[in-house]
């Protein structure tokens, strides 16, 4: 076979493999290769456009049959598209989700923390976590104890009975500081603001894949690893020691909705339906819990019922000091209304029983005497006579 015949390795199909372009394209512009004029007399564009923008008309006005790509294919590379935009803000873990420890802690405490996080690195920080040192990773720790676990060649020698795998575990020292062991890393510190594609480049070359977000006043906003980047374009990764978690929101069999305040609002809208309208309150925030804080201008606490929004009304059934955890969203309760004062419903008894009339004289009472010639005349001396006898 001659040189120039390419190889396949799939020969039933290769009208989609990548074709050579000559050195002669190689000079022109992107709109005057060949592959994108061609695509543009198939679909009928007209030039001026990026690659970008044709590749994104291609993936919203084909179907998978007229281009070749699987359904897969075509849901990466629209990730990969909304990825140039996408910022570090929009991926990280926030602040309170963070699982960090003190640069003082134990080993032992250590490992039981990795044991409960299900991280294999953690951030270490000195008094609190605006103050970070870096991170450890439960590697090094396990490294480090291994280390200290293997016995010398003469002390093997000397026992009668061999330890397994060299290793005496006895000897490690569980109650070593952390900052003692010398096995934290440096960590990388990004803006909110950078896009995810460029700290991608960044953790590859450096090769640290955790990057703690900080504000413009060094604080800590949130956490993000190269994992975080991946999954925003091949979806979630979930391997060996991911636990199944709750859906973010479920319906309840009375019609109700439990939720996790750190719910997305267009998740909630979508499960519960366009009526769930947040309105200004809603604005700048992206969670259901900071819909709240908005709505009511204060952090809620267990056991309150929140009017809102629309005809809705949320109970917080789990909170802390620092945040909101569950709720449950329910249709709004019609109200008793409140009972009257006493007077009230004396005034109302009265008014169906009918009101005390005035009681009669008996049957042999006689009318009293009048006097016909006494009579006071009309006028205003027969007013003020009536009414000192009533």
């Amino acid at each position: 076979m001659a040189d120039s015949e390419p190889i396949h390795d799939n020969p039933r199909n290769t009208r989609n493999l990548p074709a050579v372009v000559p050195p002669s394209e190689l000079g022109r512009s992107p709109s005057e290769s060949w592959l994108l004029r061609a695509l543009r007399n198939l679909f009928g564009w007209k030039g001026g456009g990026s690659v970008r923008d044709d590749l994104q008309v291609v993936l919203d006005a084909s179907t998978p049959d007229d281009i070749g790509f699987s359904a897969v294919e075509r849901t990466l590379l629209r990730n990969i598209l909304d990825l140039h935009e996408r910022r570090i803000a929009d991926v990280m873990v926030h602040r309170a989700d963070i699982v960090a420890v003190r640069r003082d802690i134990t080993l032992g405490e250590l490992m039981s923390l990795f044991e409960s996080a299900s991280h294999s690195r953690l951030v270490v920080y000195n008094d609190t976590l605006d103050d970070p040192e870096g991170m450890v990773h439960i590697r090094d720790l396990l490294a480090y104890m291994t280390a200290q676990a293997r016995i010398s060649d003469d002390a093997k020698a000397r026992r009668k009975k061999p330890l397994p795998a060299g290793l005496d575990l006895k000897s490690v020292e569980l109650s070593m500081p952390l900052f003692e062991a010398n096995i934290i890393r440096k960590l990388l510190y990004v803006p909110p603001s950078m896009r995810a594609i460029d700290l991608l480049a960044q953790m590859q070359a450096s090769r640290i894949h955790l990057a703690l977000v900080v504000d413009e006043y060094g604080g800590t906003d949130g956490l993000v690893s190269i994992e975080d980047i991946v999954e925003q374009i091949v979806g979630e990764i979930d391997d060996e020691h991911d636990s199944d978690e709750p859906p973010a929101i479920m319906r309840q069999a009375d019609n109700a909705f439990i939720a996790d305040a750190r719910a997305s609002l267009d998740d909630v809208r979508r499960v519960i339906g366009e009526e769930f309208v947040t309105g200004e309150a809603g604005e700048g925030v992206e969670t259901l819990g900071g819909y709240l804080v908005n709505h009511v201008g204060r952090l809620p606490v267990r056991g309150e019922l929140i009017s809102g929004p629309g005809n809705f009304e949320v109970e917080v059934l789990d909170a802390d000091p620092r945040r909101v955890k569950r709720l449950r969203i329910a249709p709004r309760k019609e109200r008793p209304v409140p009972r009257p004062p006493r007077e009230s419903r004396r005034r109302e008894a009265l008014s169906e029983t009918g009101t005390p009339s005035e009681p009669s004289r008996p049957a042999d009472a006689s009318p009293a005497p009048s006097n016909d010639d006494s009579s006071p005349p009309q006028g205003d001396g027969a007013k003020g006579d009536g009414a000192s006898s009533q």
